[in-house]
């Protein structure tokens, strides 16, 4: 029985992560697998509460490593990562998205000529100076099997290189969860909860260092959140990096005045999907909720110069508008007065993703198969 390790840090790799370990547990005859949490999200409702809102089994280890600089952080989950390995036989590592953990894990499997996978490998925005385009190049340069969500994804890695024998394009593991919760929720409660109307409010999200880390990015954004709050109610769940940026900076205040707008802790997965596809339209610097949107059919306006999902542009609901104010509200008074987008679900987003996923590697991780031979040569 081939032995796999699941690793994951983050919100999003909660999300992610859940239905491959669905897919792998239905077939308990060729493999088994561990689940490990580093501990990089240590918010309580950005990490916990994930377990109860995915019915996500609890990890069978925790690094409980967070906090720290970006390269802090990272070596510390690659120290613990390796000790990990080295303490215990596995077949191969599979990492998802692009955070420290990604990384680290990523670097510790690797150099111990331990083959890993790459789930939501390709992406690219083209904009080094976001920590998560540097994990997403090295990650991916120096994995053996790579997982995309998108044709475009398969292109960037071909331009760079890699072989496409490693390639592996599957869908969107994140929709397959998204689409299973939904079939779920009650969105008429969770209205109710928070005193909305569906169609009503605009949802907003807020956490890139180029928008909240200094007093410039956050007075761009609370001119953005004043003009939209002039036209339409705003939920705005605030990130815990970005309340305690808005503290320091002494901007909290100002925020709070702001009119019609609801700023609440970080939500549960289960709210913030119910809010996200009952909204009017959605402001975020988020990659993940570029996609959501994408399927939900919600005008999506993205508080950023660039993107690594393009495919949410192209085929989906998505505007790249950077910062720019004037900009930025004339996309959401194009939004409110009813302009459409000929929005289409991509490729293989249709909830089956991680299938395919788990059928590729029982193919590729056979009897015959020894984990020395596909290790990426450093």
């Amino acid at each position: 029985m081939k032995r796999l390790l699941l690793i994951v840090g983050t919100r999003p790799n909660f999300v992610k992560i859940d239905p491959i370990l669905r897919a792998l547990d239905s077939q308990d005859s060729w493999c088994s697998t561990t689940l490990v949490h580093t501990g990089q999200h240590y918010d309580e409702a950005m990490s916990e509460s994930l377990f109860v809102d995915l019915g996500l089994r609890k990890p069978e280890i925790n690094l409980g490593i967070s906090g720290g600089s970006h390269a802090q952080q990272t070596a510390r989950v690659m120290v613990a990562i390796e000790e990990l390995l080295q303490q215990s036989s596995y077949d191969l590592v599979i990492v998802v998205g692009d955070v420290n953990s990604t990384l680290a894990a990523t670097l510790a499997a690797v150099k111990l000529q331990i083959p890993v996978a790459h789930i939501e490998a390709g992406l690219r925005s083209g904009d080094r100076t976001m920590p998560e385009e540097i994990n997403r190049l090295c990650v991916d340069a120096i994995s053996t099997m790579l997982f995309t969500t998108s044709r475009d994804a398969n292109d960037n890695l071909y331009r760079e290189g890699v072989p496409p024998d490693k390639v592996h394009f599957v869908g969107n593991v994140m929709i397959d969860t998204m689409l299973r919760i939904l079939r779920e929720l009650d969105r008429n409660s969770v209205l109710e909860k928070y005193a909305l109307t569906a169609k009503n409010y605009a949802i907003l999200t807020a956490h890139r260092p180029s928008n909240v880390d200094s007093a410039d990015g956050l007075n761009n954004m609370l001119k953005i959140i004043q003009g939209t709050g002039q036209r339409l109610e705003i939920v705005f769940p605030l990130h815990p990096r970005t309340l305690q940026r808005l503290k320091e900076l002494d901007l909290l205040n100002r925020l709070q005045a702001v009119k019609r707008l609801k700023l609440l802790p970080p939500l549960g997965y289960r709210d913030f999907l119910a809010l996200q596809a009952d909204a009017a339209v959605v402001l975020t610097d988020s990659g993940g909720i570029q996609e959501e949107t994408t399927v939900l059919g919600i005008p999506c306006l993205t508080l950023r110069e660039n993107t690594e999902r393009p495919i949410t542009v192209s085929e989906g609901t998505n505007l790249i508008l950077g910062t720019d104010y004037e900009r930025v509200m004339q996309a959401l008074d194009a939004v409110l007065d009813n302009f459409h987008w000929n929005g289409q679900t991509p490729e293989y987003w249709d909830g089956h993703a991680a299938a395919r996923i788990a059928e590729i590697l029982r193919k590729k991780l056979g009897p015959a198969w020894s984990h020395h031979q596909d290790v990426a040569t450093p």
